[in-house]
Order: C-alpha cells, then sequence, then structure tokens
C-alpha cells in the first residue's frame, strides 16, 4: 500500500487479484485493522484523561484560560496522570503554573 499511494484500495484490489470483500479476512488487514484500533484506544484514553484533569483543575484552580487549557490537553498520557494526582495537592492556580513549568 504504501509503494502504490496514488492508487485507490481498489485499484490496488484488482492488481493483486483480491477480491475485496476478501481483503478485510487476510492477515495484513487483520493486523492494520488491529493497530488502528490500539492507536484509537490510546487516543481515547489521552482525551478522556484531558477532559478529567481540566474538569478537576476548573473545580481546583478556578476557570483556565484557553492557552493553559490547550497545554493540559498537548500533554502526553503519562503527564497527564501525573497531573491528575498532583492537582489534590493544589491550592490554586499558582500551584498549576509551579507544577507546569517543573513538568513540562
Amino acid at each position: 500500500m504504501q509503494r502504490l499511494p496514488q492508487l485507490t484500495i481498489e485499484e490496488i484490489m484488482v492488481i493483486a487479484g483480491i477480491p475485496q470483500e476478501e481483503l478485510r479476512h487476510t492477515r495484513a488487514a487483520q493486523d492494520w485493522l488491529a493497530a488502528g484500533r490500539k492507536e484509537g484506544r490510546q487516543e481515547g484514553r489521552q482525551e478522556e484523561a484531558a477532559s478529567v484533569a481540566l474538569r478537576l483543575l476548573n473545580r481546583r484552580c478556578g476557570p483556565l484560560g484557553d492557552p493553559t487549557s490547550a497545554r493540559i490537553q498537548a500533554l502526553p498520557l503519562e503527564q497527564l496522570e501525573a497531573l491528575t494526582e498532583a492537582l489534590l495537592d493544589f491550592h490554586g492556580p499558582d500551584d498549576l503554573a509551579t507544577w507546569l513549568t517543573a513538568n513540562t
């Protein structure tokens, strides 16, 4: 597929001689689907962790500005999880600013 980026899936299937309805049952297609599911789960976990962190931070620190919210949403999952734990000890927005400076 990478060698023929200009072709559609239908054109590649004609060249390979594989009926499109049978493509889904090939090992390659199963591997692609599994990789896509894994990537989707990771993205979902990332988005949910950012959402939880932002909701909790809004309660603990007050409304966050757009730049701060964007900065938090861009954190990797591991840092979002660490932030969610750390914010339990925050007393206000200064603690958040200090954490972001130290951890990003």
